[in-house]
């Protein structure tokens, strides 16, 4: 055998040999600590700082306009289909914008309440 051959062996060898770092933190205390630093507020300007009573409130008013946007979407497609009227593209539009009411209303409450 060639020295490169023996080399590479002892290298691998080595390599293979020798112990696995040992890491102070496990993987759950890391992602205890990357939640912390973003759950902190620290960071944050008391001007763009928003109560929870304020958070509150905003949701509560987009629910209601969301519940608004669905009983409208609603009696559209009860127009259609019971009465015959043709407001078909009135409908299209209250149910995109219900559904985007809808998404925009869940991503704030996740955004501000999680985990709570």
């Amino acid at each position: 055998m060639r020295a490169s051959s023996w080399l590479f062996m002892v290298l691998c060898a080595v390599l293979l040999a020798s112990p696995a770092p040992v890491h102070a933190q496990t993987a759950t205390d890391r992602s205890e600590v990357m939640i912390q630093q973003f759950a902190a507020d620290d960071g944050e300007s008391p001007q763009r700082r928003i109560d929870t009573r304020t958070k509150h409130r905003i949701l509560f008013l987009m629910g209601i306009a969301l519940l608004v946007l669905l009983l409208a979407t609603g009696a559209m497609g009860i127009a259609m289909a019971a009465f015959g009227k043709d407001v078909f593209v009135a409908h299209m539009i209250l149910a995109g914008l219900s559904m985007t009411l809808a998404i925009v209303h869940a991503a704030t409450s996740i955004a501000w309440f999680w985990p709570y």
